[in-house]
């Protein structure tokens, strides 16, 4: 064999080489491309659903403030004709209820009337007395005694 068929031929074998090194390396990196891009295009396509729908919701809350809005207006118009009509009538404008003695709260300032909470027992045999649950001193016999083994 001749040597400078051999610097051919390695060459070659190198430009084959160099070429299947290359067409994996570009088809591994082609896929991870392609993946970049279809992560790209969701992206893109969730960005635009969520600017529809905060379009949608600043929609929405504009059209629930004015329906507020008119309620409240609606509300104030109702109110005048009743004070108006109440006028009319003598009777007593609505928004202040009538309150008969019986249903007025005792807030006279007569502390004698409402006793203020305790938190101690009065000795009357209620549950927060002091010998509540115990039986009376008459029905013990003498001190016990503990029992002999």
């Amino acid at each position: 064999m001749d040597y400078g068929n051999v610097n051919w031929i390695v060459a070659i074998v190198s430009l084959l080489a160099g070429l299947g090194i290359g067409a994996a390396c570009y088809r591994y990196f082609a896929t991870s491309a392609n993946q970049q891009q279809a992560l790209r295009r969701q992206l893109a396509e969730r960005e635009r659903e969520l600017s529809e729908l905060r379009k949608g919701m600043n929609e929405h809350f504009s059209q629930v403030g004015m329906m507020v809005g008119n309620l409240q207006r609606e509300m104030r118009t109702l109110e005048h004709r009743l004070t108006e009509d109440a006028s009319t009538l003598h009777c007593e404008p609505p928004g202040r209820p009538r309150l008969d003695a019986a249903d007025r709260p005792a807030l006279t300032g007569q502390d004698d009337d409402i006793p203020a909470p305790r938190d101690y027992a009065d000795g009357t045999g209620g549950t927060l007395s002091e010998d509540f649950g115990l039986k009376p001193s008459s029905d013990r016999s003498v001190d016990p005694q503990p029992p002999r083994y």
